[in-house]
Order: C-alpha cells, then sequence, then structure tokens
C-alpha cells in the first residue's frame, strides 16, 4: 500500500480523501494557495505545503507546482480529486514520468476521452449506442452543415474539446445553424484552445443516467450499478442518487455491459464514470469521466465499498479483494450538493467568512462529506460546493426521508446558499415520483427559489429570541444597556423592528410576563412560552405548538432556526436611520469579490431595464450586471480585466437625466 499521498485538490474531495487515507495509514500532504492557508483541508492533513497565489492557474492547475511539492514531501503518489487536474493527461503523464502514482487512470485512457469527437466515434464502433449526428474529422462549416442536416433537427452543437456546458448550442432549425457553429466555435477556441466541434440530435427532456465502474489493476472490471444526475443547473448536477429510480432490469443490465465495453476500449483501469443520456428505455453514451465523481458518495453507501481506497489498492497494484458477484446494491442513497450561491437571486454565487456552518449529525441514515467549518473563509476564486449531505435508506422513500431530515437541520450563517432550494426540490411531487428529467429546473426551479417569507409567527420566535440573545450577551453586565423593557408597576413591553433578508421590515410588539411572552405582528398576537436550553437555544412553545429555536446574532444581524425554516434578519435601530445606510441611489456594486470581464456599455450611453452592463466573473462563472431600470451611464467605475472586491461600486446610472 502506498505509504504517502499528496491530494492535489482543495475544499471537500481533499477532506474526503484525507478521511480514508488516515484510515489507511496513509500520511497525507495538502497543497494550498493563499487563499486556502487556513482552510479545513489544511487543517486535516498530516503536511501543508503552498503551492501559488490564489488564481487557479497558477496553483491548483500548475503542473510544475504539485509535482515539486510532490517532490519535496517525498509522496509516493498523488491524489487529483476532481475537477483541477483530474482529467489532464499531461498531469498523469508527468506523475508517471517522474515515477509517482498517480492515482486514476492511465494518461492513455485519459487522452482517449478527453476529446468527445474521437470518444464517441471510438465508442459507436465498439458498439456502443450514441446520438444521430457527426463526430469527424472533416472540420470546415460546409462539412459540419451537412452533416448536422442529415442528422436532423433539433440538434445540439458542442465544443470537442469542453466541458460545463460552455459553447453549447442548441439549433431547432436550419436557418439557425451557421449562426450557433461560428459562436459555438468561438467559444470552443477562447475557452479549450481547441476549436474543433462535434453535432448530435438533441433530445429535448432526457434523464442523464449514469454507471460507476472500477477497474482494478489486471484489468477486471467492474461495474457498481446506476446513479441519476438529472437535477442540473448550468450542467451542473445538484441532486443525485443510486440507483437510478424507474429504469427497467432488461434497461439497466445493458447500461452495465456498455459502460464495462467503454472501460475495455480505451484500457482503463482505476474507478472512473461512463454517462449516458436515457429517454423512453433507450440510451445513449454521452462521455466518460475519467476520475472520481462528486457524487460517488450514493454508490458507496448503496454498496458498501469505500471507493477511495479502491482507488488507492488499484493506484498500489494490490488486488481489490471482490468480484462482480460480490457487489450487490442494497436500499438507495440520494445526495444534495450544497452550494455557496443565492438561487432567489439567478444562483449568483456567495463568498465570505462562515459565522455558522452546522452540518446534520451523522448517522446510519445522514452521510456529510464537508469541505468547511463555522469560522471558514468561502474564497471567490473557485467552485461554489460547502458540503455534500446524503440520505439513506432501505427504500428510495427512506432516503428520501433521511435527507429532508439533514438538510432541515443543517444552519448556516454568513453566506448564501441553496439549502431551502434543496429543501423545496426534494418535496415537489416530480422529484418525490422519481420522474424528473434534465429540465426539472427550467420547468420547476423558479419556482423553487423565492425567499422564504416570515409568518407572524416566526417573526414572534424571532423577536423573542432577540431579547433573550440579549440577555445572555455581555449587556446584561449593565442595566443601561439591557433591553428587557423592565417597568416600575408594569409588564415590560417593547417594540422591535426586523427586517428579513429580502422582505420589507415588520413591527414586533413583545410583551413579557414571567416565562411566558405575547408578540403581535401583522395584525396576529401570539402567545410564547419559552425555557432557555443553551447559550443561543430554547424549547419555545408558540400557541401550544412545541418547537426548538437555535439562534446566532452578530451586532444588529440576527439569525434564527427553528423546525426546518431558516431566516436572516435585520435589527432596525431607529438611531440608525438616516442618508447613508445604503449604497447611494444609481449606484450598482459588486455582490461578491471577482473579475470584470467584460464592460457592454460606454459613459453616456442610455440603456433600457435589463441590458446587460458588465460581466463579472467570480467563483467560475460569469455573472451579467444588468440595468434595473431605462437610464444613462454616468460613471464607470472598472474597466476589462479589474479585479473587484465585494461591495465595489461598478457603474452609476441616473434615471433622471437621459441623454438629450
Amino acid at each position: 500500500m502506498i505509504r504517502s499521498l499528496l491530494i492535489a485538490n482543495r475544499g471537500e474531495i481533499a477532506c474526503r480523501v484525507v478521511r480514508t487515507a488516515r484510515r489507511l495509514g496513509i500520511r497525507t500532504i495538502a497543497v494550498h494557495s493563499d487563499a486556502d492557508a487556513g482552510a479545513r483541508h489544511v487543517r486535516l492533513a498530516d503536511e501543508a505545503v503552498r503551492i501559488g497565489p490564489a488564481s487557479p492557474r497558477e496553483s491548483y492547475l500548475s503542473i510544475e507546482a504539485v509535482l515539486t511539492a510532490a517532490r519535496a514531501t517525498g509522496a509516493e503518489a498523488i491524489h487529483p480529486g476532481y475537477g483541477f487536474l483530474s482529467e489532464n493527461a499531461t498531469f498523469a503523464a508527468a506523475c508517471e514520468a517522474a515515477g509517482i502514482a498517480f492515482v486514476g487512470p492511465p494518461s492513455s485512457a485519459i487522452a482517449a476521452m478527453g476529446s468527445k469527437r474521437a470518444a464517441k466515434d471510438a465508442m459507436a464502433h465498439a458498439g456502443v449506442p450514441v446520438l444521430p449526428g457527426y463526430h469527424g474529422d472533416a472540420q470546415d462549416l460546409e462539412s459540419l452543415e451537412r452533416e448536422a442536416a442529415r442528422a436532423g433537427f433539433p440538434l445540439i452543437v458542442k465544443p470537442s474539446g469542453g466541458g460545463g456546458g460552455k459553447g453549447m448550442q442548441i439549433v431547432h432549425a436550419a436557418a439557425e445553424l451557421r449562426p450557433a457553429l461560428e459562436s459555438a466555435r468561438r467559444l470552443a477556441q477562447s475557452a479549450f484552445g481547441d476549436a474543433s466541434l462535434l453535432v448530435e440530435r438533441y433530445l429535448p427532456a432526457p434523464r442523464h443516467v449514469e454507471v460507476q465502474v472500477l477497474v482494478a489493476a489486471d484489468g477486471t472490471a467492474l461495474h457498481l450499478g446506476t446513479r441519476d444526475c438529472s437535477v442540473q443547473r448550468r450542467h451542473q448536477k445538484l441532486l443525485e442518487e443510486a440507483p437510478a429510480p424507474g429504469l427497467a432490469d432488461d434497461v439497466r443490465a445493458r447500461l452495465h455491459a456498455a459502460a464495462l465495453t467503454v472501460a475495455r476500449t480505451v484500457g482503463y483501469r482505476n474507478a472512473g464514470t461512463v454517462e449516458f443520456l436515457y429517454a423512453d428505455g433507450e440510451f445513449w453514451f454521452m462521455e466518460m469521466n475519467t476520475r472520481l465523481q462528486v457524487e460517488h458518495c450514493v454508490t458507496e453507501q448503496v454498496y458498501g465499498v469505500d471507493l477511495v481506497e479502491c482507488q488507492l489498492r488499484v493506484a498500489s497494484g494490490e488486488p481489490l479483494g471482490f468480484g462482480q458477484d460480490e457487489l450487490v446494491a442494497r436500499g438507495h442513497a440520494i445526495e444534495a450538493r450544497v452550494c455557496a450561491e443565492d438561487p432567489a437571486g439567478g444562483f449568483v454565487p456567495s463568498a465570505g467568512r462562515l459565522r455558522r456552518l452546522a452540518w446534520p449529525a451523522e448517522s446510519p441514515r445522514i452521510r456529510v462529506d464537508a469541505g468547511f467549518e463555522s469560522g471558514d473563509v468561502v474564497p471567490s476564486n473557485y467552485d461554489s460546493l460547502l458540503g455534500k449531505v446524503v440520505g439513506t435508506g432501505t427504500s428510495r422513500a427512506g432516503a428520501l426521508a433521511a435527507l429532508d431530515d439533514g438538510l432541515a437541520a443543517l444552519h448556516v450563517a454568513g453566506i448564501a446558499t441553496n439549502r431551502e432550494w434543496l429543501l423545496a426540490a426534494v418535496r415537489t411531487p416530480e422529484f418525490r415520483a422519481g420522474q424528473v428529467t434534465t429540465k426539472f429546473i427550467e420547468c420547476a426551479g423558479g419556482g423553487l427559489a423565492t425567499r422564504p417569507t416570515p409568518s407572524s409567527a416566526d417573526l414572534a420566535l424571532a423577536a423573542v429570541a432577540w431579547v433573550e440573545a440579549h440577555a445572555t450577551s455581555d449587556a446584561r453586565a449593565s442595566p443601561w444597556s439591557a433591553i428587557d423593557a423592565f417597568r416600575t408597576n408594569a409588564s415590560g413591553r417593547q417594540r422591535i423592528v426586523l427586517a428579513a433578508s429580502g422582505a420589507e421590515s415588520s413591527a414586533v410588539d413583545v410583551e413579557r410576563d414571567g416565562a411566558t411572552w405575547r408578540a403581535s405582528a401583522h395584525g396576529a398576537t401570539h402567545v410564547v412560552a419559552w425555557r432557555p436550553t443553551g447559550a443561543a437555544s430554547g424549547a419555545a412553545a408558540i400557541d401550544g405548538h412545541h418547537t426548538t429555536i437555535e439562534w446566532l446574532r452578530d451586532g444588529l444581524a440576527l439569525w434564527l432556526w427553528h423546525a426546518d425554516r431558516a431566516f436572516e434578519f435585520a435589527i432596525v435601530d431607529p438611531r440608525d436611520v438616516g442618508p447613508g445606510t445604503s449604497a447611494h441611489e444609481g449606484e450598482l456594486v459588486a455582490r461578491l469579490p471577482g473579475t470584470v470581464v467584460a464592460v457592454a456599455v460606454t459613459e453616456g450611453q442610455t440603456v433600457e431595464a435589463g441590458t446587460t452592463l458588465l460581466v463579472v466573473e467570480a467563483m467560475k462563472m460569469e455573472h451579467a450586471i444588468v440595468a434595473p431600470r431605462a437610464g444613462r451611464v454616468v460613471k464607470l467605475h472598472c474597466a476589462a480585466g479589474e479585479r473587484v472586491a465585494e461591495g465595489t461600486v461598478l457603474v452609476e446610472l441616473d434615471e433622471d437625466s437621459p441623454a438629450p
């Protein structure tokens, strides 16, 4: 077995690999950029090495920096995780040349699957179903147009060398084809340095079904069943499960066989995933991910196999210790990716310090793979994944119930996350029935992305929690700072004004009588019985209904969690109301740190509402800054290529002085 392992990654997957390596007695070495110097994966590893500044190209994507760290620490092997260099054939070959074991497939297998065009052509020759289309060498526009017409409409145009949906164009009619080909070619060259394209039949609403494969050092190829990953946003998965629901036994068997054919055709070793599109009982090869997948956890839960341990055994040349007959699926597992992003704001990424990140308690029903903890800083330079919550059960219904409980118990403060969106999604009739397609978010996602509006009962609990938070704070030492509304010969009364994130402020009148409160908001009065259970928690009965409450107070901010509901409130202090409490009218500011990649307007230009003014890249995604109303661009405060901090004024827009 390998004795020392460098993990060429960060966040959740680096922490995940450390966990298995430590159980196996393997010394772990973390690498980190300047932005991750205090990150959780750095704290967990036995050693840590700085490999460069925050920019991924100068750190996690630098082959030389990673190999230098491996040589300096005497690492026998490198685990690439997923993303970054994990599917880089040049990196795998460099490890091989340096005599360092690469915990993944041979560089030749990565190269074989690195081009979608070449991979689909090879799989078609191997008898694996592929969608009708063209994956050939002739890349002039005339040839592509001719082959596209032969495949039929609608079709999809894809860059051959890329991923993540970049450059993909959907074409519904012949008149749209030439502009789509030209646009896709430009984007492919810019993003991947490879302008070659493929065209294939477009399926309007397929499912995304994949098969986990595992090939031993001696070439024995095994499968670990199917997964369904159809719930996707911008081609990034959010909910995954194993086994894929609703497949006929013969379809499942054919999927397994096709995936093993793919692996054998390219001489694969180690763990990998073969992805298919599925519709109406048929499936077609899409691509092979030559690495561990984010969603490998659901397969581990169902099959009782540690895939990272399997990877390390294969890389060490050791046998796996089991065969296909011993791989039996038991029960069901569903995973939710918890991301630092704001669904109500168009899934814009969020960055900053985590004031609280309380993951649900792990149990046989709930698994947590976390990359961050309370107090950690979420950088804006990388993807938004904080961690994963996995629900497991003997049935799909049991796994759904466990995942619901796990997400409800997740508490986050300080940045925006998709927790509420995930809870809403797993509760939809479509998802509960196992009938979602890749169009799920497009059809239902908009209705799931609204911020929860606090009810009068929520406001009553928040107001009581606010007073209790003060009662246990340092302010209690001074009677002049207390806010318990004490009055001589009278019950304590006070008004607290709460502004929930994304909602109008609300006044709550509270009156205390011993251990009971009367709280009135929005014309409704609630009786709250309260019993503190900790410095920031309590057991409450509101109008006779029992609930537990946790809170976090930070200045005039209050986060409240009860049952499965979560709110962030600002306490409106009348002394602070007035000019200067917010950005000036007409100023558009950066919502998180990033880089301005495009400026679409000029000073003095008149724009309509919805006009794109700037494009800012943050957390590996591009975000358009649009005009909230018609007006004139008074001042541009940034230029293309400029790095901007959160809260930086980007544009001044004047609606009262249009250009003559």
